[in-house]
């Protein structure tokens, strides 16, 4: 890969602060770059190398690289130390029935949330990763790509902007440079972006365009439902043009929300500011009098499709972040808030 400064990669005195004289003499600072099944990229000051992600296993899936993850590697022995303290993680609850956690990326600036203009536009999928970035207090954007198969782009736009006051969407065509060319503004020096949303959106295809380049394939959306396959099956970090970075991960169709109550306190706050004017603290906002939710739904303040959206959420994360025990009783009663998992 071409070689970059430690500034062009990302530094910040956020992560030099962290350096101290009891770091071993010959370790220097690395940023993860790509993340493979044995071995992780690394980029320092003008080097870069494969090494193996040897770091001491305690279990605990934050004691392992992320892409964007800077570490201490002892350049001699191309061994890593120790990762430097992140300023934004993202994860999730890995698929599957195991309480695992997987890592998605680190260092992260700006987050492109990455919806198109067709059948797969789904706002609950945007309320998800909205709240991903709020809980890690990461700056999101929305953008809509895809714009020039519809009539109406105005329609996608209005409905992700009714998601949060001042919320920023953008609308790109992927393979259109002039087009893309409004995402400049995130992508300066230094500075890194990720991109998330569902597989088929057009995400290989707008950093093909974002690169210029046309090495990530791409695939077709299956015709009849719009819904794409997986193209991305690596995390790794891609150098644009303007000076930053942009990582991309693979398509995430399913995004299962754990330790996120701050981020959905943040994007339903309008919801949260209501419900503390219920008279019951434990009102569920279906039956109880009193309850102040359901008076701004009849009142036509608050969508009842939100209000549904924002109660699954908070019990989806409530079942993801408790204990193994904790989530065995609620398994008994039949998952989230007592009814079947999805």
């Amino acid at each position: 890969m071409m070689k970059q400064t430690l500034a062009e990669l990302g530094w910040r005195p956020f992560f030099s602060a962290q350096i101290s004289d009891d770091d071993d003499e010959g370790c220097h600072p690395a940023r993860v770059m790509a993340v493979q099944r044995r071995k992780i990229l690394v980029a320092g000051d003008d080097w870069s190398a494969h090494i193996p992600p040897d770091f001491p296993d305690t279990g605990a899936a934050e004691d392992h690289p992320a892409v964007g993850d800077w570490i201490l590697v002892e350049r001699e022995k191309l061994k890593p130390r120790r990762i430097l303290e992140r300023a934004s993680l993202f994860k999730r609850r890995a698929s599957g029935g195991e309480q695992k956690t997987q890592l998605i990326a680190a260092n992260v600036d700006t987050l492109f949330i990455v919806a198109s203009c067709n059948q797969d536009f789904s706002v609950a999928r945007l309320e998800r990763y909205l709240v991903l970035a709020r809980e890690v207090g990461v700056h999101p954007i929305i953008v809509l790509t895809k714009t020039d198969l519809t009539d109406a782009p105005a329609t996608f736009v209005e409905a992700a902007q009714a998601l949060q006051p001042g919320l920023l969407v953008e609308t790109v065509n992927g393979r259109d440079p002039q087009s893309a060319v409004r995402l400049a503004a995130w992508c300066g020096k230094g500075e890194t972006v990720a991109l998330l949303g569902s597989s088929g959106v057009g995400k290989s295809t707008l950093i093909n365009t974002l690169r210029g380049s046309d090495s990530l394939a791409t695939q077709a959306v299956r015709q009849g439902d719009d819904t794409g396959r997986h193209t991305t099956t690596m995390r790794e970090m891609h150098r644009l043009d303007q000076g930053g970075w942009l990582l991309d991960t693979p398509g995430m169709r399913e995004l299962q929300l754990t330790d996120a109550a701050a981020g959905l306190a943040l994007v339903f706050d309008d919801i949260v500011t209501t419900a503390a004017q219920c008279r019951f603290t434990n009102c569920s906002h279906q039956v109880e009098p009193g309850c102040a939710v359901r008076l701004a739904v009849q009142n036509g303040k608050i969508a009842p499709d939100r209000v549904d959206r924002w109660r699954k959420l908070v019990a989806e994360e409530a079942y993801n972040s408790a204990s193994p025990a904790e989530r065995r009783a609620l398994d008994r009663l039949g998952g989230p808030a007592g009814g079947k998992r999805k």
